[in-house]
């Protein structure tokens, strides 16, 4: 791709240059982001990125800190003690929808060794609704650890389901199905036939299950030192 007329292009920056990176990283995973595609995905020179970020591992760090910046922060009220499960779960919702659009951060959100300022903002904040909540700070660290692991793991699922629709459910329970021995494997075929494929029901409703399972038993292990 040769390079746009000056004329017409917008100047540089490194918000610029971060946004364009994630756009590559969107249609072909981290593993795109090179510094020759980023400025051709800007109609530019790749030596006229150096202007703005240094190198690779500075697009990186920083397309992880745009996507931390696009989470919601969690809001919880200072004087009640039992709000933070609706902040957490706010929290957790957006996550899993801003994740969602951008899977393939996930492998890189954990391995940068110089995390951004929004990075440093959310952990903090969640920390911060935690602590205020009573939580111990062992517990504090177990719930982070329990809840990003929950919503990580639920996107990779997603991200690799072979349905988006009702329609694609059908389909390849219908083809399951077709192939699947009842008599033998009696539990399967009754989960798909009474449940995945019942009247309205949608596979990605099981997020929100989940996540009150692990929030009501975090909130247990919460009450454990107040009743002692």
């Amino acid at each position: 791709m040769s390079p746009a007329p000056q004329s017409s292009r917008r100047p540089l920056s490194t918000a610029r240059v971060l946004e364009a990176a994630i756009r590559v990283a969107d249609r072909g995973g981290a593993e795109a982001i090179t510094m020759r595609r980023v400025a051709q995905e800007l109609g530019v020179e790749a030596m006229s990125l150096y202007h703005h970020v240094p190198n690779k591992d500075a697009i990186l760090d920083g397309v992880i800190d745009m996507v931390f910046a696009a989470i919601a922060l969690p809001v919880a009220d200072c004087d009640d003690r039992d709000d933070w499960r609706d902040a957490i779960r706010t929290r957790a919702h957006s996550a899993r929808t801003v994740l969602s659009q951008h899977s393939w951060a996930l492998g890189l959100m954990d391995s940068r060794r110089d995390p951004g300022p929004a990075t440093l903002r959310q952990h903090d904040a969640v920390l911060g609704v935690l602590r205020r909540a009573g939580f111990t700070l062992p517990m504090a660290a177990h719930a982070v650890s329990l809840i990003d692991s929950y919503v990580g793991g639920f996107v990779l699922q997603e991200a690799n389901l072979p349905i988006t629709t009702p329609e694609d459910v059908e389909e390849v329970a219908g083809g399951i199905l077709a192939h699947l021995p009842a008599d033998d494997l009696p539990y399967l075929t009754e989960m798909i036939v009474d449940h995945g494929l019942r009247p309205g029901y949608d596979h990605t409703s099981e997020f929100g299950y989940g996540l009150d399972l692990i929030l009501d038993a975090l909130e247990a292990r919460r009450r454990e030192p107040l009743r002692r």
